[in-house]
């Protein structure tokens, strides 16, 4: 078979543009319908996407006039989702620097099963001070810090999934033994963030442990990804950005001794799809008019780190922002954003209408048959092994999608028709790990 395409949908209240919950069509309140994010999980199992996908923060982002705010803890919008769906992955964030090892294993692992073997862990550090805050901190650790922590956070994690083996559960009604003990181990952990003595209390799950996914593109990130993640989300706005970044975190991940073919790289596409390309256009203007600038431009200047004034909407970003070393928080995503508006000579109101579509992901307009070019382009360039797909407006964007633009991809022989997998690790075509291989792998420090 023909390599094939991994389809990801990014599922955010009522689309990734900041202005989609003022559409006629639009819930103002679907950030917390359950019913909502159901319907769009089964609009994505129908076109068989791989899996979808829950961003989550531990802190209250930006000023609530601006867009739907606030959005149900994901593990448990998973269980809801798993109810309502049958084979369809489902991946959701959650933070290592506000969270303990023990609890989110178990989390994870009772999504899985739950799901019958579905889970998927979006690993994140977590940027920003305005978190550490609600947990006790001044201020956020610094970077460094974080993916140190993040790193023995995974080994953790991986040994508490592995404490249980595979056939620890006996079940012998007869001899009236349930579990055969010797088979279910503490960790005994002792590190320097945590120390866990386990073993977990829940047996192994279908999947042994759930998809791990990697986010962050910073120098740490790429680390952290190379050794650990299964799959990366990732944001770049030109074909040679993602050539490059695919050709890197795919030369780190052989050099640690991992097939590269076992990291799966997914660039973000914020797709605005009509039927002929002046209907697409003539969507993406009425969203772009119904960002509020005021707002937008706040939460520039908290990413730039500086103060709301000194970014006139008619003028380029001022020549003196901080240098990269200087931000503690969200690396990748500041340089992105800086890169973008300097190469293309951006005003800020430019700028603020570039990222109200997708924050610094890449947008698309046009007709299906273009936004499969577009895909098509970047995964036999060498840039992408598949799509997190980034509905501008939801469920609108995502049925264009499913029902318009993976068709064509069929078509091209680059795309399931069908599932033939039960769990998320066999839809990215990665195997079942064994105690014993993951215990070998990840107990070094």
């Amino acid at each position: 078979m023909s390599r094939q395409l991994h389809l990801n949908a990014f599922l955010m209240s009522t689309g990734h543009h900041e202005a989609s919950w003022r559409l006629p069509e639009s819930n103002p309140v679907a950030n917390t319908d359950v019913a909502h994010y159901q319907n769009l999980a089964r609009i994505a199992e129908r076109g068989k996407f791989d899996s979808v996908f829950f961003a989550d923060s531990p802190v209250l982002i930006g000023d609530v006039g601006r867009r739907p705010a606030g959005s149900l803890e994901p593990t448990v919008l998973l269980t809801a989702i798993a109810a309502a769906t049958s084979r369809i992955g489902l991946i959701a964030t959650a933070s290592t620097t506000y969270n303990d090892p023990f609890n989110l294993a178990r989390r994870f692992a009772s999504v899985d099963h739950v799901s019958g073997g579905r889970a998927g862990w979006n690993v994140v550090t977590t940027a920003g001070p305005d978190a550490a805050k609600n947990f006790n901190l001044a201020d956020q650790p610094a970077h460094a810090e974080r993916y140190d922590r993040a790193a023995e956070f995974l080994e953790v994690a991986y040994a508490l999934w592995d404490s249980w083996e595979d056939d620890a559960t006996v079940a012998d009604k007869e001899a009236g033994v349930w579990g055969d003990s010797a088979r279910v181990q503490p960790i005994d952990h002792v590190g320097r963030h945590f120390q866990v003595r386990g073993p977990l209390n829940l047996p192994r799950s279908p999947q042994g442990h759930p998809l791990i996914v990697q986010a962050g593109s910073s120098e740490d990130g790429k680390g952290l990804a190379a050794r650990y993640a299964e799959a990366v989300f990732t944001a770049q706005q030109t074909l040679a950005d993602a050539q490059a970044f695919y050709a890197d975190l795919k030369a780190r991940t052989a050099a640690l001794g991992r097939d590269p073919e076992t990291i799966k790289i997914l660039p973000g596409i914020v797709p605005v799809i009509g039927g002929t390309v002046e209907e697409a256009l003539r969507l993406e203007q009425e969203l772009d008019e119904l960002i509020k600038p005021e707002y937008a431009r706040q939460q520039l200047a908290k990413t730039l780190r500086v103060r709301p004034e000194d970014l006139p909407l008619d003028r380029q970003l001022p020549a003196d922002l901080p240098d990269e070393d200087e931000i503690e928080g969200a690396k990748s995503r500041y340089t992105l954003i800086v890169t973008l508006a300097r190469r293309e000579k951006l005003t800020v109101r430019e700028l603020i209408g570039r990222l109200g579509g997708g924050r610094g992901h890449r947008t698309f307009s046009g007709t299906p048959e273009q936004v499969a070019d577009a895909i098509v382009e970047w995964f036999e360039a060498g840039a992408a092994d598949g799509f997190n797909v980034m509905p501008a407006v939801l469920p609108s964007g995502l049925e264009a999608f499913a029902d318009h633009v993976v068709p064509i991809l069929r078509q091209r022989g680059l795309f399931r028709t069908d599932y033939t997998g039960t769990t998320l690790r066999e839809h990215y075509g990665l195997a079942r790990p064994s105690p014993e291989r993951l215990t070998t792998a990840v107990g070094a420090n």
